[in-house]
């Protein structure tokens, strides 16, 4: 399915709604006792796979792992090589967005991805990767189509 076709069919959808509610559920497993900003996030693959992720918070906090990159990485070690869409949910911050880190390594693994986030009334913005990095965009990361 195409990632701007999957985004306009997807406010109501089953799709939807079960990334909605494995968010919501999965959020409590965030540890974060020095941000107390529990994100969860979960991953849809084309293929129709989901992956889940929380942050993980570490004293020393460059360790501190984001939502978004553990669901990335448990996709990509479960041989996934395409991510038409990733949810993000905090219950602390409405809308909330990936950080500098967890967009230069979607980028780097699929720079089509649309990003979802939500607020606690379950509504969705939807922001494709390219208009969340635009400044950033560099043109060294590898060319998708040879990797898969």
């Amino acid at each position: 399915m195409a990632k701007t076709s999957l985004t306009s069919s997807l406010p109501g959808s089953k799709i939807a709604k079960a990334m909605i509610k494995s968010v919501r559920e999965t959020v409590k497993y965030a540890y974060a006792p020095y941000s107390r900003i529990k994100v969860a996030a979960v991953l849809y693959c084309s293929n129709g796979e989901t992956y889940t992720g929380v942050n993980i918070e570490n004293g020393s906090l460059s360790l501190t792992m984001c939502a978004e990159r553990i669901a990335l990485y448990k996709a990509l070690s479960s041989g996934e090589k395409d991510f038409p869409l990733m949810l993000i949910y905090s219950p602390q911050i409405d809308f909330i967005r990936p950080c500098g880190a967890c967009l230069q390594v979607l980028a780097e693994h699929d720079y089509e991805i649309v990003i979802a986030t939500m607020n606690s009334k379950s509504e969705l913005k939807f922001l494709p990767l390219a208009t969340l990095i635009q400044p950033f965009k560099l043109n060294y990361y590898p060319d998708q189509k040879t990797r898969r």
